[in-house]
């Protein structure tokens, strides 16, 4: 469980005001406890990112786009893993040979 002002003083070039903004913003989304945000280390990377993004001079309008394509990357990407679990210990000699063709 990490602060927000934890956060802030982690990451270069963000402050409290800057990262209540991007939460506000829905760019990241951190569990309330007890109304305040707590941050998970993947949050903390997502803000590192975001920080990253800004840097390199990607626009406001921009960074919700390139979030969300690397959300749904992510989730491909789990849903992907899934399957090939779930293929992985079936029986059928054709359904191993097409994990081992996914897996390459």
């Amino acid at each position: 469980m990490i602060s927000l002002t934890t956060v802030a003083a982690r990451v270069r070039g963000v402050d409290v005001e800057t990262l209540h903004v991007w939460v506000e913003q829905d760019w990241v989304r951190p569990r309330r406890e007890e109304g305040a945000p707590v941050f998970e280390e993947i949050d903390v990377a997502r803000v590192r990112l975001i920080a990253d993004l800004r840097e390199l001079d990607v626009g406001d309008a921009a960074i919700p786009v390139v979030l969300s394509l690397l959300d749904q990357l992510h989730a491909t990407r789990a849903q992907m893993e899934r399957l090939c679990a779930a293929l992985d210990g079936a029986a059928d000699e054709r359904v191993r040979d097409l994990v081992q063709r996914l897996a390459r």
